[in-house]
């Protein structure tokens, strides 16, 4: 065995330890969940049995998780709102820039692995991380506990809801404004359709001037081409 190697992981085991007890007040259980959340696949390579070990998984669970907390919260905190005005809100909540400034703001974009500069790039690598740690969160502590996190320690301490309401949220419009401005061809093409029924996942590309600038998906194509017109927005207007 190579036992620098082995106390070198050690050493880093024990750093992330400390760092999500400093930031969020709990102690991890299951330090490979939350070390996998923080792995991006730019440094990761395909294993024998074809499966790349990185935070993707993760992030698709914590970006379901998320969600839903943050329905719950809504929900209760607004009880006299419309359906309208609750689904805007969480798209506000959980959009990939106001989830890319909480991964900074919380200093989790500092625990990120990856070859990928995340602190000037406008991709989404610190919001998917964010996503990623809460299904690493939900898994090792459960929903309850995960809830708890998520509403006292993120909503609570560093989201304000009140503000957001005024704020406007089409990125998809604002692309479009901006794509006529410049005289650039925009386009919203639907790439993959995934799952059946009320789980059928929408892929949608953003392409201006022939070049991929936005990916994202959703369970309903309008809402996956916000998700991806906000990426390429952040990414080139910004």
């Amino acid at each position: 065995m190579n036992f620098f190697y082995f106390f070198s992981h050690k050493s880093k085991d024990k750093d992330l330890y400390k760092a999500i007890k400093n930031i969020f007040g709990f102690k991890p259980k299951n330090i490979f969940l939350y070390k996998l959340a923080f792995t991006h696949s730019s440094i990761v390579s395909e294993s024998k049995s074809g499966i790349k070990e990185n935070n993707e998984r993760l992030e698709y669970l914590g970006d379901a998780i998320l969600g839903a907390i943050v329905a719950d919260f809504l929900f209760k905190k607004f009880p006299c709102k419309s359906e309208g005005f609750l689904t805007e809100m969480r798209s506000k909540i959980v959009s990939r820039s106001n989830l890319n400034k909480l991964s900074q703001k919380l200093g989790l974009a500092k625990l990120l692995q990856t070859q990928i500069d995340n602190k000037v790039s406008k991709s989404s690598i610190n919001g998917d991380a964010f996503e990623a740690f809460i299904g690493a969160l939900y898994l090792d502590k459960g929903y309850r506990f995960a809830k708890r996190i998520i509403v006292n320690r993120i909503i609570k301490c560093h989201i304000d809801v009140e503000e957001l309401v005024n704020i406007e949220l089409n990125f998809k419009s604002r692309l479009i404004e901006w794509s006529q401005k410049e005289h650039k061809s925009l386009e919203f093409k639907l790439t993959e359709e995934t799952g059946y029924g009320v789980n059928k996942l929408y892929w949608v590309d953003v392409i201006i001037d022939s070049n991929i600038e936005g990916k994202g998906k959703d369970f309903s194509i309008k809402k996956a081409e916000q998700n991806a017109a906000e990426v390429a927005y952040s990414k080139i207007v910004l």
